[in-house]
């Protein structure tokens, strides 16, 4: 399976070195020295990583074969993209890839159906799960332990206890403020 783990952005220096925008869990792993990774522009690649570091707090690359500002500003805006196993989970208890919570079930304690996860978004106070009810409609779930009970990747599933308000009805919200 293949992931975007980062995405090049300006050149830094004059040595070939570029910025990098992070988007994995594990920059350590995915974007280490060595590590070869296809790019989109599928032209642009492969790349494989020479060197990184970490300066005023931005990650920094330099890959093979692109050793001066003008080579490092042509790659600008490609995507790199690992291939990962589909079977590899992280290390930590509880944490999972997004590519595992995409297309799970989402369902209430109570067994309430109330749609599927199609994308994740990662902000900076919490993670959200993008929830797309059976009549289209999406609704935000919070990622956090108080909300999300359990998944169940056997099964597909993500368990949630929902305050009041997050997953009700709009028609049910609407009708209230009429009758007020």
């Amino acid at each position: 399976m293949q992931l975007v783990v980062a995405r090049i952005g300006r050149a830094h220096g004059i040595k070939g070195e570029v910025t990098v925008e992070v988007r994995t869990d594990e920059p350590e792993l995915r974007l280490a020295p060595g590590a070869v990774l296809a790019t989109d522009p599928a032209a642009t690649g492969p790349l494989t990583i020479e060197t990184g570091r970490v300066h005023s707090g931005r990650l920094l690359l330099r890959f093979e074969g692109v050793s001066d500002r003008t080579g490092a500003e042509a790659l600008r805006n490609t995507l790199l993209i690992a291939e990962i196993d589909p079977e590899e989970l992280p290390e930590g208890e509880d944490e999972y890839y997004d590519h595992q919570l995409i297309d799970l079930d989402v369902v209430t304690a109570d067994g309430t159906e109330v749609g599927r996860i199609t994308e994740i978004s990662h902000l900076p106070s919490q993670d959200l799960f993008i929830v797309e009810r059976p009549d289209g409609s999406e609704v935000l779930i919070p990622f956090v332990e108080e909300i999300v009970a359990e998944i169940d990747l056997e099964e597909q599933k993500a368990v949630i206890t929902p305050p009041p308000g997050l997953i009700d009805d709009r028609a049910e919200i609407a009708s209230s403020r009429d009758e007020s």
